[in-house]
C-alpha cells in the first residue's frame, strides 16, 4: 500500500524539479560550479582543475 503512495510522490517530486530546470533557462551546475563565488577556487576532485594541472605538468 505505501509503494501506491511513494510512486506518485517521486514522480512529482521528478516533475517538478523537471520542470525548475526547463524554466529557469539555466543548465545544471556541479559541486564545482558551486565554488565559483569564493574567486575562483575548485573543490579538489574537479575534472576542471585536474585537466588544468596535467596540461600544467605537460608543459
Amino acid at each position: 500500500m505505501e509503494i501506491l503512495i511513494a510512486i506518485p510522490i517521486v514522480l512529482l517530486c521528478v516533475l517538478g524539479l523537471s520542470a525548475g530546470l526547463m524554466l529557469g533557462g539555466k543548465r545544471l551546475e556541479t559541486s564545482c560550479h558551486g565554488m565559483k563565488c569564493l574567486g575562483g577556487i575548485r573543490c579538489d576532485g574537479c575534472p576542471k582543475r585536474r585537466k588544468q594541472q596535467e596540461a600544467a605538468s605537460d608543459d
